[in-house]
């Protein structure tokens, strides 16, 4: 097939904003997890599948629920709103606890590729 590229689990995308290696940003309608440390404006590759450990909200979230990304905050929520619907959780997390894991295949609402 000569048209083949990559896969797709990984992208390059432009920083929309300063991003740490691990944490999230939306470019559009495309979440990823930064690879490394990128400055706003550069060039930053991602991974746009996978299991990920994400700064959330105060939300509480049970195994399943949909989680969503709120790109003012920077942080996972379970408020649907304006926010992008980025997976499913998969561990438990209390109002209290500042991750969630998030399983990024396992929500076809959320596959974009």
């Amino acid at each position: 097939m000569t048209n083949f590229i990559k896969s797709g689990r990984n992208l390059t995308l432009i920083a929309p904003y300063n991003v740490l290696s691990g944490g999230g940003f939306k470019v559009g309608n495309v979440f990823g997890v930064a690879a490394n440390d990128t400055l706003s404006g550069a060039d930053v590759e991602c991974n746009v599948e996978g299991v990920y450990d994400l700064a959330k909200d105060n939300s509480t979230f049970s195994q399943g629920d949909l989680a969503y990304w709120d790109d003012s905050a920077k942080k996972v929520t379970s408020t649907v709103a304006s926010n992008l619907l980025i997976g499913a959780v998969e561990v438990v997390a209390a109002t209290s606890v500042a991750i969630v894991r998030v399983n990024r295949g396992q929500c076809d609402q959320a596959r974009i590729f």
